[in-house]
């Protein structure tokens, strides 16, 4: 087992997404990568694989070093075999039927049922070939993993499970982890890798903790450039009275003078770099507000599956102005189904059971954005639906992260965070005074998962919230339902939960 060092590596495209990167990757470091949509995350990972070469600085592996990448996507050619001959295929072909063991190893440590060995895999979940690209890294055995998001897809259980093994069972083999998930990063990461056009600090804890030390580090960094800037200014105002008083008196000595202090604040203000500020884009989100106290009712309401098969019963159940719940439960306990029936009942719809006060302006959004129209561009969108005037949606866009060229291409051709950003830009525009919210941090960088907590904190509005991401449940939810084994009942907090999918 080696290592892999990263001497002053830099990716400029043409502007700088990274540079001076010093670091050493060897056993039992398990390196959280981080940085905004688009700040060289994937980048970066491909210049470890070696599959790009950064553009500047050096990367040197171990003799014989093997690198396995995880991707995001599953490659086209490994959807049309079966799940346990897609991971079989990463080995070598002289090793296939010797080594076929190992498959069923890797399949049994992701806990997958017998009867998806089989599956084609274009007919698995988004998460069952997330964890098959796992598999597949991992029957290679490994020197060096590179994970790519690897929760996306991934239901509470599975990220669970998923984070279990790295901890567990693989061992000291180093990896490379670049994710939006904060508490995933916590549980799995000894290490942290902020990505920065500038530098690129590195802090020896995982993700939380080594936030909390680079915020202490950007503040010092902001105190002494303030510092050093009044430094400057107090040189060249002394340069400047040293200069006036030599000429007037025909003194040598004091133009020499002001000539060294003016090299001096010279040389200190190229050191004057500003600090570095997290494009999340401009989230925000807004409350018109209501006047009603009980926003929804629902009494007796009966939730079945689509084919009539019998869920669960909410037998009485109130969500006052303010309150932010979230609903907790496995995938396939009718989650999704509820949500329908809230979404129908607060869009004017009629659901037996479920009382929707008439001033509910709602603002819904599920992880997908599917409210977007695909064919659309994000100015014709927000110009056309919202009427802010052709100057004011440029800015609008513009604040939330879109450059003008990508304002005019169509929303179809966008990447799931940038989606993202338009939708919760969407939702800002309406002025709900309640959000239905389905997975809404999905895809969001975690400058912009931190922003939307902050803006749904700072506004207080009423929310309803389906979400896989324990960091944000737990910054934002006031209130939270349970679907269980055909129940639904309110409990104190997630942690039930939470410990029942261990």
């Amino acid at each position: 087992m080696g290592t892999i060092s990263l001497r002053r590596v830099a990716v400029r495209t043409p502007h700088p997404l990274f540079a001076d990167l010093n670091t050493v990757i060897g056993p039992g470091d398990r390196v959280g990568l981080i940085a905004g949509n688009g700040g060289g995350k994937t980048t970066l990972l491909r210049c470890l694989a070696g599959i790009t070469e950064p553009g500047e600085g050096e990367i040197v592996r171990s003799r014989g070093l093997r690198v396995a990448y995880v991707e995001q996507d599953m490659p086209p050619n490994l959807l049309g075999l079966p799940m346990a001959e897609a991971i079989r295929r990463a080995l070598p072909p002289v090793e296939r039927e010797a080594q076929a063991w190992r498959v069923d190893v890797m399949l049994d440590s992701f806990a997958a049922p017998a009867e998806l060995h089989d599956r084609v895999v274009g007919e698995l979940s988004g998460g069952w070939q997330r964890l098959a690209l796992i598999a597949r890294a991992w029957v290679t055995e490994p020197d060096l993993l590179l994970l790519d998001e690897p929760t996306n897809h991934l239901d509470l259980a599975k990220i669970q499970l998923l984070e279990r093994w790295i901890t567990q069972e693989a061992g000291d083999t180093p990896m490379v982890i670049a994710s939006h998930d904060r508490a995933f990063l916590d549980a799995t990461t000894t290490r942290t890798l902020f990505l920065r056009p500038s530098s690129c600090p590195a802090y020896a804890h995982p993700y939380t903790k080594a936030r909390a030390l680079l915020a202490d580090d950007d503040a010092a960094l902001e105190r002494k450039l303030a510092k050093d800037g009044k430094e400057v200014d107090r040189l060249r105002r002394n340069a400047a009275e040293l200069k006036n008083v030599g000429v007037n008196s025909g003194s040598d000595l004091l133009q020499k003078k002001a000539m060294y202090l003016t090299k001096r604040a010279d040389s200190l203000e190229q050191t004057l770099k500003p600090a570095h500020a997290e494009k999340a884009g401009d989230i925000r989100l807004a409350n018109r507000g209501t006047h009603a106290k009980v926003m929804l009712a629902l009494a007796e309401v009966k939730v079945a599956a689509p084919d009539g098969t019998a869920l669960f019963t909410v037998k009485k159940f109130d969500l006052f102005q303010g309150d932010r719940v979230v609903l907790l439960g496995r995938n396939g306990v009718g989650k999704s189904v509820f949500v329908r029936m809230l979404l129908k009942a607060m869009s004017g719809g009629e659901v037996a059971g479920i009382r929707a006060s008439p001033s509910i302006v709602l603002g819904y959004a599920d992880q997908l954005m599917s409210h977007l129209p695909e064919r659309e561009t994000p100015h014709g969108y927000i110009a056309g639906t919202f009427r802010p005037g052709d100057q004011r949606a440029t800015a609008l866009l513009a604040g939330a992260g879109f450059s003008v060229d990508m304002q005019r291409r169509p929303i179809a051709q966008m990447s799931p965070g940038q989606k993202a950003r338009l939708g919760l830009l969407a939702l800002r525009l309406i002025e709900p005074n309640l959000y239905l919210l389905d997975e809404p941090t999905n895809h969001v960088d975690i400058a912009g998962q931190e922003r939307l907590e902050a803006e749904i904190l700072a506004h207080a509005p009423s929310c309803v919230l389906v979400s896989h991401d324990r960091s944000f449940v737990a910054a934002v939810a006031t209130r939270f339902l349970l679907i269980d084994r055909g129940r639904i009942e309110e409990v104190e907090g997630p942690e039930r939960f939470y410990k029942s999918l261990g």
